[in-house]
């Protein structure tokens, strides 16, 4: 695991990236085009991601069935939220369940729906109450990190590629007679090239905030490395199996907004295949002993989520680090 500043570091430096890569490759574009239909295209996007934003914690709560908790209805669940909260040094969040047939869970929010941190059901049957807690101490150090709003920054500057891209490539299919549409066509197909370029340093920087908030939730859980550790494992695990057994919910569902989980949904049957057969204390030391593909390191790229192995393996460093 790296250390908290060149966490920091990292993250500075990949926001850096992405911003100066979209500031350089969109005046490019407005140099080369009239800058009206351009701006027009930028501003619907910034108007639309950001409205997005302030309701998605509605949609979240609507896709996945997201009820608040009260104290009286689950204390063990609120007050372990309670005490995070305070050693995270945050305001408490509103305590959510997910009623989803998968081990998850997520932190979300918004300026008009306040913060949120949510668990499914299932990860309440699946996980020990002390993996339970390594699970919260992650989704809090996403709240105490602000990750919620600076993934939305980052995403917006891809999308706005992505529609200047299809704009100028559906101008040049309709409008053929003009001699001008064969560059124009050129610049939209490069402005998708940079949507992808943007979108994978987008994913880096996801990447590195979960071990961002793994590194938080070993600080202020007891022997936090070890139950992360172990939880990520089940949920890994628990989510492949319900795959095989066509039980949960469609892939739909789960991808809607996988970047707000735990643990990646998508890239469940390659972790699950590393972890199979493995159990609480025995999986750090079999998983610490598997090589990691080049189709890891491809699915890794394509993941907001670190492969499993490293992530585990992260996990156990911090652990030594903490025992030294």
């Amino acid at each position: 695991m790296m250390s908290v500043w060149k966490l920091r570091a990292s993250i500075v430096g990949t926001l850096t990236i992405i911003i100066g890569l979209s500031t350089l490759f969109l005046a490019v574009i407005l140099s080369l085009l009239g800058a009206f239909d351009v701006t027009t295209v930028i501003l619907f996007v910034v108007v639309f991601n950001l409205a997005q934003w302030l309701i998605a914690p509605y949609l979240i709560d609507g896709i996945y069935r997201v009820k608040e908790v009260k104290p009286n209805e689950n204390p063990k669940l609120y007050s372990m939220v309670e005490r995070l909260s305070a050693k995270s040094g945050i305001k408490m969040p509103r305590v959510m369940i997910a009623n989803m047939p998968v081990p998850n869970a997520f932190a979300y929010g918004s300026p008009i729906a306040g913060k949120r941190v949510a668990v499914t059901s299932e990860l309440l049957s699946t996980l020990d109450d002390e993996e339970v807690e390594a699970v919260i101490g992650h989704e809090l150090g996403h709240l105490k990190h602000r990750d919620v709003q600076v993934m939305m920054f980052v995403s917006i500057l891809p999308a706005i590629f992505y529609y200047i891209g299809f704009s100028m490539l559906f101008s040049s299919m309709y409008r053929r007679s003009d001699r001008n549409e064969s560059g124009t066509a050129a610049i939209g197909l490069a402005a998708i090239a940079i949507y992808w370029l943007l979108t994978l340093f987008t994913l880096q920087l996801s990447r590195t905030r979960e071990y961002y908030a793994d590194h938080h939730s070993a600080s202020i859980v007891e022997e936090g490395p070890r139950k992360l550790r172990e939880g990520l494992a089940k949920i890994v695990s628990t989510t492949e199996r319900m795959r095989h057994t066509r039980r949960g919910m469609s892939s739909n569902q789960l991808n809607s907004f996988k970047a707000l989980f735990i643990s990646d949904p998508d890239t469940s049957s390659a972790d699950a295949r590393q972890l199979s057969r493995l159990q609480d204390s025995e999986l750090v030391e079999r998983v610490m002993q598997k090589q990691i593909t080049t189709l890891d390191r491809i699915q890794e790229a394509l993941s907001t989520h670190p492969n499993i192995v490293k992530r585990l393996r992260a996990l156990k460093e911090l652990e030594k680090e903490a025992t030294a």
